[in-house]
């Protein structure tokens, strides 16, 4: 039999965007109907986010024993149990998943449907044996590796972001196609680990990124073992000797032929949008998403769309953010805008590359009052105690002092980009951030330090100065 459910809001999808808004609503009493085909957590929890920085620090540690020498401490070769390594990644997500699980938003108040969604009509989802006619939908069924078409890949075994922690044994040599954020992460782990790899981009790795922090993460990779083919385009995918994989590519270098163990294919994913049914909801779409207002309200009204389906940048915090905004919409009535100058984004390599808002060439298209400022980590007196000089700070300042956006690539760079976060929604000038006492000696101070020196211009200016000698005339 179909059970109708009529709660105030139905929610497609438990990843980190569906969870917010289901807890949130439920915390005000709200009734709320959450419907998930997969894992509770969705992608973030199970496949993302925290299986690959569990791996980045089992890399990191590797690292770390063979370079101590700097610090006094001797190098030693780190034996890698790629189990305990895989065991170690299982033991991370099952201390979250408590978090995220069936059982707590039950006890919360909140009807779990475990099932695959999808719209019967403009007011109507079937999922399972239910059919739930809620006064408003959110749509947050997140995002699928994008497979790209590559001949001969249907014929060989490859890895994506959701089958690669799977791994128990150690790759002996791992391709990655794709030199994004998520395949370079995953390149320096594994070559940290100890296995060969090799990573083929099509265009420039790291691309998307401003090219002058980019090159330094590109060749700290290089410099650790990892092979990198940029500009390379793949032609065909075999198996070879049996067990292994053969990859044939063409450059501006002529022809390449790549041998590995193992393929990973990390080129990005796609909104999950096919059992949706959008159309019979009125739901305009692409392929890039769900067509979506500022407000992140669709064509239909009473359906709002969140995180990866919603055709921005494909982040976990972003999925947080757009939830906060429909919360607000949707239960308080008030006006919510997303602004993508306010979405932070970190690739997790080793230097970290961080950036908020807009980038050098963004701004000096459109305003011609444009200041770059820098500050480098070998000018930072704690970065020098702790032999981490690689990297630097760098703002970029419109009229009036205003950061309009920060970059930086070093040691950390992902918790250093909070401050700067802070400092662009708040819509903070170099005059404020200048002001404020930094704790020393901490990796904080070099972005303050990239601030103050456009002070330090101003200080040089013959305005300043004469201003100055007048005052001494005063005693």
């Amino acid at each position: 039999m179909t059970r109708v459910l009529k709660p105030d809001i139905c929610i497609i999808g438990a990843g980190s965007g569906g969870l917010t808004v289901a807890a949130a609503a439920a915390s005000l009493g709200v009734p709320v109907v959450l419907v998930e085909r997969g894992r509770m957590g969705g992608d973030c929890l199970n496949y993302g986010c925290i299986p690959s920085k569990a791996l980045i620090a089992s890399g990191k540690q590797a690292h770390r024993l063979r370079h101590g020498a700097p610090l006094g401490i001797a190098n030693v070769e780190p034996s890698v149990d790629f189990a305990r390594v895989a065991a170690h990644i299982e033991g991370t997500i099952a201390a979250i998943a408590p978090n995220d699980s069936v059982e707590r938003f039950t006890s919360m108040g909140v009807t779990v449907v475990p099932a695959e969604a999808s719209f019967k009509n403009t007011r109507t989802v079937v999922a399972g044996a239910h059919e739930i006619k809620a006064r408003r939908f959110v749509i947050a069924a997140g995002s699928s590796p994008a497979i790209p078409p590559i001949p001969g890949l249907d014929e060989v075994p490859f890895l994506t972001n959701e089958t690669v922690f799977s791994l128990r044994r150690q790759p002996e040599h791992l391709i990655v196609i794709g030199g994004g954020p998520v395949g370079m992460e995953l390149a320096q782990a594994h070559r940290r680990l100890g296995a060969r790899v090799t990573v083929i981009e099509a265009g420039t790795a790291l691309g998307k990124e401003d090219s002058e922090l980019s090159k330094l993460v590109v060749g700290r990779l290089r410099a650790e073992g990892v092979e990198i083919f940029e500009h390379t385009h793949i032609q065909r995918v075999e198996p070879q000797d049996g067990s292994g994989i053969r990859v044939l590519a063409a450059s501006a270098g002529g022809p390449k032929t790549i041998d590995g163990s193992h393929l990973l294919v990390a080129t990005g994913r796609r909104p999950n949008l096919d059992a949706l049914a959008l159309d019979r909801a009125g739901i305009a779409f692409g392929a890039d998403g769900i067509t979506v207002s500022n407000g992140l309200r669709t064509t239909n009204r009473r359906v709002y769309a969140i995180g990866d389906v919603a055709g921005g940048p494909q982040f976990t915090h972003v999925a947080n953010y757009h939830a906060g905004l429909v919360v607000r919409a949707i239960l308080f009535r008030l006006p919510a805008k997303a602004d993508r100058n306010l979405i932070p984004r970190v690739t997790f390599t080793d230097p970290e590359l961080a950036h908020i808002g807009l980038t050098e060439d963004e701004v000096r298209k459109n305003a011609r009052h444009v200041k770059v400022l820098r500050a480098p980590f070998s000018e930072n007196d704690r970065a020098q105690t702790e032999g981490l000089t690689e990297g630097f700070v760098k703002l970029v300042v419109g009229r009036h002092g205003r950061i309009l956006g920060a970059s930086m690539v070093g040691p950390g760079a992902g918790e250093l980009l909070h401050f700067w976060s802070l400092a662009l929604s708040k819509r903070m000038t170099v005059r404020d951030v200048a002001r404020y006492v930094a704790p020393y000696p901490t990796l904080g101070e070099i972005g303050k330090r990239a601030a103050f020196s456009a002070l330090a211009d101003a200080a040089r200016s013959s305005l300043v100065r004469g201003m100055l000698g007048f005052l001494r005339l005063f005693g």
